[in-house]
């Protein structure tokens, strides 16, 4: 059984992602997708599901190369990483926890600097580097880009 899984994981992972994109697209389909002058909310799941769907299949179908190919690739599934599960748990509730109360950006870096010290190999450094530039590009993005009405930084004066 575990041999099975780690000779198809390929397969198990583009027929995951493809159903996440048809899900997107069945989801998007309770929205009005707009014109292209005036893009309505079901335009961007519709996409995104499109996308999804799309990689699954190229992943899912892609022909299997011989097992000697993937043998550095190996990941061991009898025992679960914890670590990844419970940084990446605790990334997005720190995002959760701090978006609303103190701004986009440090809920954006919580969750990133959080998520990748699952990650054995990340160092305190490069945790905080990808978290500063992918919570700048996040509000530059979010914020002043597609002007969400959630604000970068909230200053509460008590």
């Amino acid at each position: 059984m575990l041999h099975s899984i780690q000779r198809h994981r390929e397969r198990y992972a583009g027929g995951l992602t493809a159903l996440i994109g048809l899900g997107a697209i069945a989801e998007s389909a309770t929205y009005g997708l707009g014109t292209l002058a005036a893009i309505g909310p079901g335009a961007f799941p519709l996409a995104m599901g499109v996308i999804l769907l799309a990689c699954g299949l190229g992943i899912g179908l892609s022909e299997e190369e011989s097992s000697d190919a993937h043998d550095h690739d190996r990941v061991d599934l009898t025992r679960p990483e914890w670590r990844g599960w419970g940084c990446i748990a605790g990334g997005m509730l720190a995002f959760l926890l701090l978006a609303r109360t103190a701004g986009l950006f440090p809920g954006t870096f919580a969750c990133v600097f959080i998520s990748a010290m699952g990650d054995r190999t990340t160092t305190l450094r490069g945790a905080c580097i990808l978290a500063t530039l992918i919570a700048a590009f996040g509000c530059a993005l979010f914020y002043y880009g597609l002007h969400i009405q959630l604000p970068p930084f909230v200053w509460s004066v008590s």
